[in-house]
């Protein structure tokens, strides 16, 4: 391994941190509607839970209702217990095939403790990028020490890293200035 494969890896690495802590931006409910709020609720779907995604069609009606349509008839109600029994905190209700989902409207001290959420996942993401950065720093010591590399070499290397964790950290603060912008603003 070189000092250009530990500096790869750790760009790799940090772009999964980002989309993946994007991912978790997404399931954070800000009070317009957005069919991937439904992606974690599962349903019973002959004996197996599957995502809801997975047997009806999730679909915006407005910018505040979510329509969930069955492919099978008898999913209306499982899948309608299941976005209820959800901590998701929505009320469904059906109207023939259709599901609607309205999104209630945010209370100012629930966005706050939204606000609170999003900066307490940003900083998930920034420690794991941190991490990262301790690793791709052992790796060049441990290079260093087994006289694979020169000690500038290995400086150099460390230096890189931080300026590339500064970057992913301002990144993932931005993500969440804009996020809290978003919950603040509905």
């Amino acid at each position: 391994m070189s000092i250009a494969d530990i500096k790869k890896s750790f760009e790799q690495k940090s772009a999964k941190s980002i989309e993946a802590f994007k991912h978790e931006l997404t399931k954070i409910r800000t009070g317009r509607a957005h069919p991937g709020i439904l992606d974690q609720v599962q349903v019973e779907y002959y004996g197996s839970m599957v995502p809801i995604s997975q047997v009806a069609n999730v679909s915006l009606l407005d910018a505040r209702t979510i329509s969930v349509q069955p492919w099978e008839k008898g999913l209306s109600q499982k899948i309608e217990k299941a976005i209820r029994e959800s901590d998701l905190g929505l009320n469904p209700a059906s109207q023939g095939d259709l599901i609607r989902v309205p999104m209630p409207p945010l209370t100012e001290e629930r966005r706050k403790e939204l606000t609170k959420v999003v900066r307490n996942a940003g900083e998930d993401a920034k420690v794991a990028v941190r991490n990262l950065r301790r690793d791709a720093n052992e790796q060049a010591k441990k290079m260093l020490k087994d006289k694979l590399i020169p000690e500038d070499d290995e400086r150099r290397s460390t230096e890189d890293i931080q300026k590339l964790t500064d970057k992913t950290i301002a990144e993932i603060d931005k993500l969440i200035q804009g996020k809290e912008a978003e919950i603040l603003a509905v």
